[in-house]
Parts: C-alpha cells; structure tokens; sequence
C-alpha cells in the first residue's frame, strides 16, 4: 500500500494566495521558485488545489475583499497544514495597516505558523520560511498519528453527553485538572 505520510516532508505542494499585497513578495517567492535559488531541491510544488496543498503560503494585508476567501481556502486545505505569512504586510498590514480598507496582518483570521520579515521578503528569508515549516507539519503529523485514549468518565452538560475533557493523548500527564 502507498503510503501517502511517508512523502508528504519530502514533496510538500505549496498553496500561494495574494490576500492585497504590492505583487514585491509574489514576485520573490517566483524568484525563489526559479532555478537561482531552487526552492524546488525541497520537493516543493507550487499548487492551485487548496485540497491537495500541504503548505500555505500568503503574502499581503488582509483587505475587506479577501478576507473571506483566506479563510476559504484556508479550510478547505487537508489536515495538517502549515500557514506561512511572507512579508511585513501579511505579518502585521505594514504601512497598510489600519487604512480603509485593510485589516491587519493574516494572523487575526487564520492561524500562522511561521513569520517570514521584510519588505519585500528575499527569496532567501522566503526559503528559511518554507525549511521550518516543512519541520513544523513533520511535528504537526506526528501529533495526529498520537492514539487517543478515554481516561476519565464522560459529562453530560444539559442532556448532552460531553466527552471532550475525558480525552487525553497517551503520554499526556492525566493528573491534570
């Protein structure tokens, strides 16, 4: 049987959305992915399917616009992920921030794993990125291939039966609460 996990570190396919950015970032994660700078010696694969991408990786402040489809495809990628935020804007809005029409960095609506600085972002920077987010999913799909195990008697919260505090991944310490 194929096993899928066994690959994913070494041919991570990459999810890059342009949330309102300048097009200075986009235009150094292109060079990254060019043969100066080779972004592709990782396995990497630049991806359109949200679905099929391990790595997201988003450049710009948030604007009205495109908040919602951030967080769109945001959760129409497969767990685990990893969200990356290329350049000052998708970090914090930059010299963007608090205008009209921009919201502040990506991290207000999804979750970031990894901070990459500067504006624009050198292909360099944009690699040392990508590198510790491929560590990052590896840690993230060892977490998920943890067994649960039940531990504690269920609650039952206003007839609903609550077996969510009862869970606890084996090796966790159970002495807690």
């Amino acid at each position: 049987m194929f096993d899928l996990k066994k690959y994913r570190k070494k041919s991570p396919w990459i999810l890059h959305y342009n949330a309102g950015s300048c097009n200075g970032c986009d235009i150094e994660i292109l060079a990254a992915l060019s043969p100066k700078y080779d972004l592709e010696r990782f396995g990497v694969i630049n991806t359109g399917n949200p679905k099929q991408s391990d790595i997201f990786l988003v450049t710009g402040p948030v604007t009205y616009r495109t908040r919602e489809r951030l967080v769109e495809l945001y959760t129409q990628m497969p767990e685990p992920k990893v969200v990356i935020a290329v350049g000052s804007c998708a970090c914090t809005g930059c010299v963007f921030r608090d205008m009209y029409n921009v919201e502040v960095g990506i991290d207000r609506y999804i979750p970031v794993d990894v901070y990459v600085p500067g504006c624009a972002s050198s292909p360099e920077l944009i690699i040392d990125g990508v590198v510790k987010g491929l560590e990052i999913l590896e840690h993230k799909s060892k977490e998920m291939e943890k067994p649960f195990k039940l531990f504690k008697a269920a609650t039952i919260d206003d007839g609903i039966v609550n077996r969510r505090h009862s869970a606890l991944k084996v090796g966790e310490d159970d002495a807690k609460d």
